[in-house]
């Protein structure tokens, strides 16, 4: 089976200060452009109920860009404008499909920098990139080399809150294909004690990366609360603050990157659990580990380097008792405090409760490959898991 993946590359440049500038008028362009055409469909829709679609505010741009007012649209290349009225066509999209909340403005001070160029507003030749109203291409970090022959369909411009500029190419990647079959399949216990839990025993500490720079945090903050607003100082602390948080994002991310390839490449059925991670963080005291722990990123890697090489990951209904359950006789416990890391069941097998978590997960996750079943929690005690999906019961009049 042939897959053609579409896959992004990030690569560090620096700009000069002519593209700096540039690349910053486009960015405060295509914010102007989101909100005007988000204003205009949200009256459009209050006042007369109607629904404005892109071509609509395509053709709103066009007429802009003679007023005198917003004649500075006309200086910078029209394809990021265009593109970032396709991005809000897609907001709306999601949102009318219940998927999504209604499209929100975006902020000149937090929201992310960027601008999108299509084949016509770039060109890539011999390793060089330079953008529409550019003489001279970017001098960008090629840390990693691009797919043989590849041609990028997009590139992508940013500049993140520490003040790093970004380009991010899409383009065809034929490197990933479907892995060859191995049978093997693992349950997956995310903690915070451990990061994860595997059914085969194997455990994975939690390398708690915003912890191992607190201190240089909470410094850079309090530096930061004690400058003028508006000022040049204020702006300096900052930025410090600014890198910091960059710092552990980065290496949060390489080290997720790293455990998910490697589970992707040694397993092909992976058992996780469906949590609901938004509403764990409002546990006040837990919700700086969660988020340090970054559990939905992970799954997020997770699925879709399996939708690359060709594994199944499987969530199992965050209800399911997996940690009160005895992964040897079925049995379930009444109650399971966190406090709790160890437990004997009443046959007498003595558990560790996150190895239990996962041999349970996986069980309940394979019951669903054979039977095509959903898993859903257990009621009663003592008793075997069932993969049946349970309907809901009709009341009696």
């Amino acid at each position: 089976m042939t897959i053609h993946v579409k896959r992004a590359f990030k690569y560090r440049f620096c700009p000069t200060d002519a593209q700096a500038a540039e690349l910053l008028r486009t960015f405060g362009c295509v914010r102007k452009v989101y909100n005007l055409a988000l204003a205009a469909r949200t009256e459009a829709w209050v006042t007369r109920q109607e629904r404005v679609n892109y071509n609509a505010t395509s053709a709103m741009l066009t007429a802009w860009k003679k007023t005198e007012e917003l004649a500075y649209l006309n200086e910078v290349s029209s394809v990021p404008l265009q593109q970032t009225l396709r991005h809000l066509q897609t907001a709306f999209t999601h949102f009318f499909g219940k998927r999504a909340k209604y499209p929100r403005f975006k902020s000149r001070k937090k929201s992310r920098r960027s601008a999108e160029y299509t084949t016509s507003a770039f060109r890539f030749r011999d390793g060089a990139l330079t953008l529409a109203k550019m003489t001279e291409p970017l001098a960008v970090v090629w840390s990693r080399p691009l797919p043989e022959g590849a041609k990028p369909s997009t590139v992508t411009v940013s500049q993140d809150a520490a003040g790093r500029w970004f380009v991010s190419l899409l383009c065809d990647d034929p490197g990933v294909k479907p892995l060859p079959e191995n049978g093997n399949a693992v349950g997956i216990d995310v903690g915070l004690e451990h990061l994860l839990t595997l059914s085969t025993g194997e455990k994975i500490a939690n390398p708690r990366h915003e912890r191992r720079d607190r201190a240089a945090l909470a410094k850079a903050q309090r530096c930061l609360a004690k400058k003028e607003k508006g000022s040049a100082n204020r702006a300096r602390a900052r930025l410090k603050v600014a890198k910091v948080h960059a710092r552990i994002a980065d290496r949060r991310r390489d080290m997720l990157h790293k455990i998910t390839t490697r589970l992707v490449r040694e397993n092909q059925t992976i058992v996780i659990e469906d949590l609901t991670v938004r509403n764990m963080v409002k546990n006040h005291r837990l919700a700086r580990a969660i988020s340090d722990a970054a559990w939905s990123e992970f799954r997020s890697m997770l699925e879709y380097k399996a939708q690359w090489y060709g594994r199944e990951v499987i969530a199992v209904d965050r209800w399911f008792p997996s940690s009160k359950l005895c992964s040897a006789c079925g049995t379930l416990q009444d109650r399971m405090p966190l406090n709790v890391r160890a437990w004997t069941c009443g046959c007498g097998i003595t558990h560790d409760r996150d190895v239990n978590a996962a041999h349970n997960l996986l069980a309940a996750g394979l019951a669903v490959t054979v039977c095509g079943a959903g898993v859903r929690p257990q009621r009663s005690t003592p008793g075997g898991r069932s993969a049946t999906k349970q309907k809901p019961s009709r009341r009696e009049p």
